[in-house]
């Protein structure tokens, strides 16, 4: 169950930081609201998470889905770069978090 958390966790991850930029400094409510669900969801299972996985591999895959995550939603909706060197290092990123599951107990 601690993965299931984990990976849940990872996608609220990616919404606090993809409400972040449309919260517009936070002068936008709503988008600052889904920011502060988001952020606090993502706290709170990863605090699930934790007490089944370990600590070190549970906040290396969280931050991993986070970033990777956040790289295409700035990809795909902001129209930020998808060059050969930063699609190869998300690559490279998605192995490890990958790697970590299949390493962890």
């Amino acid at each position: 169950m601690g993965w299931i958390y984990l990976i849940i966790a990872g996608m609220f991850e990616i919404g606090f930081t993809t409400c972040l930029k449309l919260s517009n400094n936070f002068s936008n409510l709503k988008w600052s609201l889904g920011f502060f669900i988001c952020i606090s969801a993502s706290f709170y299972l990863l605090n699930k998470a934790i007490q089944s996985i370990p600590l070190g591999t549970a906040y290396a895959v969280w931050t991993g889905i986070g970033a990777v995550g956040t790289v295409l939603v700035g990809v795909f909706l902001y129209k930020e770069p998808a060059d050969a060197w930063r699609l190869f290092f998300i690559c490279l990123l998605i192995g490890s978090i990958i790697g970590l599951k299949l390493v962890s107990r």
